[in-house]
């Protein structure tokens, strides 16, 4: 019974802590502007909504990836389906949740949106080095 409960508490904390890492990553990309080839791809200038993020997820994996960013994406994509698995849960209970869920839905939108327009960059990048060799 006492290893029950310690895993549970450990599955708490652990929980919070990846909710508290993919918060910190939403809020960093916050501040970075998009380019005007993602605006025109997305459709997002500077607001996105949680609608945005199976769109730009979809774009983000025809990109080449970049090893620094998988990690990230993978982590917020997990972030967005239990943000979706608790509006689903709590919305009903709490309505006052549910606006702040589509916020944060929204800012994974973004994030993506931001992590495309890296990918984009690298692509260059990449094409401008072969080009020159």
């Amino acid at each position: 019974m006492m290893a029950a409960v310690i895993f549970l508490v450990s599955l708490i904390l652990l929980l919070q802590f990846f909710v508290s890492y993919c918060r910190s990553l939403v809020a960093a990309s916050a501040r970075e502007p998009l380019s005007t080839d993602v605006q025109k791809v997305t459709g997002i200038s500077a607001q996105a909504n949680g609608r945005d993020f199976v769109k730009v997820m979809q774009f983000l994996h025809l990109c080449p990836g970049r090893l620094e960013d998988r990690g990230e994406v993978r982590s917020v994509g997990v972030y967005f389906d239990l943000l979706n698995l608790l509006g689903g849960a709590i919305s009903k209970i709490i309505p006052a949740s549910s606006s702040w869920i589509e916020g944060e839905r929204g800012r994974c939108a973004y994030f993506a949106a931001v992590a495309l327009d890296r990918r984009i960059a690298f692509s260059r990048e990449l094409l401008a080095a072969q080009m020159e060799n």
